[in-house]
């Protein structure tokens, strides 16, 4: 009962963060400050009062609008503090026992978060968070329950599943580009899933490979079954990518070593 009071609380303070994402996610495709000016309505730019801007309830309260002009406020904003809010009570409720991979996760998971939603807005993935993300993979690893052995045996586990992810996302971008005669693969996804790798490992990657495939082919089949694409359409990869990552490193899981056994 202890556990679930302070998952709380971590759900709490995750929904906070999540509020500071999305101010991440706004600006930082445009190169604006994400310190100053405090929060804005992006349609009137007239500031945000503090009541109007409690993560979640705010939205709920003001019915997705803006106080002063009305106009609609996107649903990313509340997603966005809910996932981070769950996340954080569901990962601090796992490793709440192991405090360093809990921060390492959270800040990871964080990270992911930016990465996604900016790609689904832009279709562009910063090379800047793939390279934090590869350096905290990296740094990591000497407390990465995905690893074993001494601290070089987990260092190079690390080094493998870097290697592991560029390879082969940059061979799915060669061979799209001899099929299809165009890039089918972005630059971006290769130092992304190169990053992933660091978290995971060579066979953590396998295993995004695949959750982040059938998450994509879901989503990619939707939006053709709604008219909203078609199968030649381009869409984000990142995000599913993300999503895999975030599952492995709440549940690290060797699929490949488990379908094989």
């Amino acid at each position: 009962m202890y556990l679930v009071f302070l998952s709380f609380f971590a759900f709490i303070l995750g929904i906070v963060i999540g509020s500071f994402l999305n101010v991440c996610i706004y600006r930082l495709p445009d190169d604006l400050s994400i310190i100053k000016p405090g929060s804005f309505c992006p349609s009137c730019k007239k500031s945000i009062r503090w009541f109007d801007n409690i993560p979640l309830l705010s939205y709920l309260v003001l019915g997705g609008k803006c106080r002063h002009c009305r106009s609609a406020i996107s649903f990313q904003y509340p997603a966005v503090e809910l996932l981070s809010g769950l996340l954080t009570a569901l990962f601090f409720y796992k490793w709440h026992g192991t405090p360093l991979w809990l921060s390492v996760s959270l800040l990871a998971a964080y990270l992911l978060i930016i990465v996604s939603a900016i790609d689904f807005r832009t279709m562009m993935i910063s090379d800047l968070f793939s390279y934090s993300l590869a350096f905290l993979g990296l740094a990591s690893s000497f407390v990465n329950p995905s690893f074993t052995g001494d601290w070089q045996q987990r260092i190079m586990s690390s080094v493998y599943g870097v290697m592991a992810g560029a390879g082969f996302v940059y061979g799915l971008s060669y061979l799209g580009k001899i099929i299809y005669k165009k890039e089918a693969v972005g630059e971006g996804d290769i130092f992304l899933l190169g990053a992933i790798g660091s978290l995971a490992g060579f066979y953590g990657v396998l295993t995004i490979i695949v959750t982040a495939s059938f998450l994509g082919s879901v989503y990619g089949v939707s939006l053709i079954l709604l008219k909203r694409a078609d199968r030649l359409s381009y869409m984000p990869f990142g995000p599913f990518l993300a999503a895999g990552c975030v599952i492995n490193m709440y549940y690290p899981f060797d699929l490949f070593s488990f379908i094989f056994s």
